[in-house]
């Protein structure tokens, strides 16, 4: 059975090749993390998601917040699903299935009456300290990446500070 992380406890550490280089958690030190998770590249709700985490990555970055999306692809095809739809989001590769285990996103899913193993569709909220500051399960991708921005707090720059 999946480990089920807590609202409040500290992020698991993670190490993957992503868009942008080789990535951890200590990389996001001082800022606000949202790590996603999603099946698979390049599928309708895996797409949508990415492009609305992409249309909104200036807000997010208004409130320092980094915005990444883990699946078990490779990096080529990350690469090619980020240049495909012009995604502003970083893209990580779990190919090792490591991160998604220490996250409790690798579960049994049932489809038609078969089961397998996938990943699924989870958001986590990470604040500047490492700790999990709330988690999403069973995610409809419709209006999640607003929710997500909504509970991160108001940024501190204004209008005059974007010139």
């Amino acid at each position: 059975m999946a480990k089920v992380l807590q609202d409040g406890e500290k992020a698991p550490d993670f190490s993957m090749p992503s868009t942008t280089g080789q990535i951890k958690l200590e990389d996001f030190s001082g800022s606000y993390l949202v790590l996603y998770f999603y099946p698979k590249d390049d599928t309708p709700g895996c797409t949508n998601e990415a492009k609305d985490f992409s249309a909104l990555i200036d807000a997010f970055a208004d409130r320092n917040a980094k915005v990444v999306g883990v699946s078990r692809d490779p990096l080529s095809k990350h690469e090619k699903f980020s240049a495909k739809h012009d995604l502003k989001v970083i893209l990580a590769s779990d190919e090792s299935g490591e991160t998604t285990e220490m996250y409790g996103t690798w579960i049994e899913k049932n489809m038609y009456g078969k089961t397998y193993m996938g990943i699924a569709r989870q958001t986590f909220l990470i604040g500047p300290d490492g700790s999990i500051i709330k988690s999403w399960k069973k995610v409809r991708v419709k209006g999640h990446a607003e929710d997500v921005l909504s509970h991160l707090p108001d940024g501190t720059k204004t209008s005059q500070d974007k010139v």
